[in-house]
Formats: structure tokens, sequence, C-alpha cells
């Protein structure tokens, strides 16, 4: 924050500008070269601003992105026709400089928050880990991207509720995109009895998944032992589906093995105590 001299210093500053302009601005002529330089700067302006908007158009930056550049270059843009206006008047532009500086801290400082924001917001845009649409875990938050803004991310849970996610968050975490790719290996684990015979159990299993429409032949299902509880066997599936079909697929192989252990025979134990009672002789 500025101390006492520094707000002082600054004051005198300004109106030291103040004070050249009103002098500078007596003669019409002055008033007149003034309004053709502007005129000019301001063409120059719309030329550079047409020329960057062509240039930026043919990047594959988001169009909040877009926005946003185009948005910054106009302000600098202004703020160099502003520092030319004011050297043809012959106000030193030294001055404006340490007065836009301290303007500038003061206000980095109050918007600390919204900043780290908006520098995630580029980070996002610019890298594109995920796209409007994708199936994203990100910031502690999981949904579909609905749309990517410069300060928030806006995801849609699975019950329907719209979240805000500030974007200083996602791009400080793990993000993860369950559907960037076109397709995803499914894991489910089943537990069968010890008595029912391991090649029985992995071919009731194998069936299921040969039957289904929705699985991949490759690459090859994994259907193997994974543990051996205390009165069970556990059994470990891994297939491979289309990304869009994971869900329904996921469920469908675990209503329908246990359908088929079913059919076979096969028992899907739980955990549960035995009790043997013993007999002592005499009684």
């Amino acid at each position: 924050m500025p101390n006492g001299t520094d707000s002082t210093e600054t004051t005198q500053t300004v109106w030291n500008i103040l004070t050249l302009l009103k002098k500078q601005l007596i003669s019409w002529e002055s008033l007149l070269e003034l309004a053709l330089l502007l005129a000019v700067c301001l063409i120059a302006v719309k030329v550079l601003m047409a020329l960057a908007r062509r240039a930026i158009s043919r990047t594959s930056l988001d169009k909040s992105a877009h926005r946003f550049l185009l948005s910054a270059l106009r302000g600098v843009l202004l703020l160099v026709v502003l520092c030319v206006l004011l050297g043809y008047l012959g106000i030193p532009t030294a001055s404006l400089v340490a007065v836009l500086g301290v303007a500038g801290l003061a206000l980095s400082l109050a918007l600390q928050g919204i900043l780290a924001n908006l520098a995630g917001g580029l980070m996002l845009l610019g890298s594109k880990p995920f796209t409007a649409g994708d199936y994203v875990e990100a910031g502690g938050v999981s949904g579909t991207v609905v749309e990517i803004g410069l300060v928030y991310t806006k995801l849609s849970t699975v019950d329907n509720k719209i979240i805000f996610v500030p974007n200083g968050e996602i791009s400080a975490k793990t993000i993860v995109n369950y559907t960037s790719a076109d397709k995803r290996q499914i894991e489910l684990k089943f537990s069968a009895s010890y008595d029912a015979p391991q090649k029985t159990v992995k071919e009731c299993i194998a069936r299921v998944v040969g039957e289904h429409p929705k699985t991949l032949p490759t690459p090859e299902p994994l259907i193997r032992v994974c543990r051996y509880g205390d009165s069970s066997i556990e059994y470990i599936l891994r297939v491979w589906c289309a990304t869009e079909d994971y869900w329904p697929v996921y469920y469908d192989l675990l209503e329908q093995v246990k359908e088929a252990f079913d059919g076979a025979g096969v028992e899907m134990t739980y955990n549960h105590l035995n009790v043997h009672l013993r007999k002592e002789k005499g009684e």
C-alpha cells in the first residue's frame, strides 16, 4: 500500500498534468491538430484490431479466450494512444505511467482472487484439458462441462445440479477427464463359492461378456482369480467398451453375470459364520 509521501506525490503529479493540459488546450490550432492526431490514432487502432481479430480467429483457442485477448489488446492500444496524445501536448508520460502503476497495484491487490481465477481460465482455454460436453472431475467436483468461462467453469452433475467452479481451483488441482478417449475399460469383481469350479465360473463370465453387443473383443477381456477370501473366491473382469456405453454395459454385466451364475448353479457366497456343536462324552 502507498504511504503518505507517495500519495502526496501522486496527487501533485495529477495536478501538474491537469495544469499542463489546461495551458496547451488554449489554442484552437492545438485543438484541431489534437483532433486530427486522435482520428489517425483511432483509425490505426481499428486496423490493428482487425488484423489481430483475423490472426486470433485462425488459432485453436476458445471463443472466450478470443474475446479476452481482443479486449486486452484494445485496452493496451488505447493506452498507447493516450500516451501519444499527451506526448504531443508536451505532458511527460512518465508521470502518467507512475500514476497508472500505483493504481494498478492497488487494483491488483483488491482483485487478487479474481485475477487468480482469470489466470486459471486462460490456462484452461490454452491447454484444453477438457471441452464442453466432457465428463470430468475437477476442483473436487464431478460433472459434465457445460461452459468454460474466463473466471468460472460451469458443470452439470448427474442429478442436474449446475455448479460453478472457480478456474483457479481447477487449474491448481488434478483434472480427470473420463470422456476424452473413445473407449474405456470396465473393471468388475465377482465372488463365488469355493465349491464352484473355477472353470465354470470363468465360462459363465466369458459367455455373458461375449454375448453383450456393446463389449469390445479387442483388447481381449481379462477374467482371472484375484483373491481368496474367508468364505469365497473373488474373480476380476476387465473388458473394454465405447466411452458412451460405459455405464449401460457396467450395469448390464452386473445383472447378467448373476443370472448366469444362478443358471449354472454357482453360489455367490457372502461372509457368514458356521457354528459346530460337539457333544461331549457322558452328556
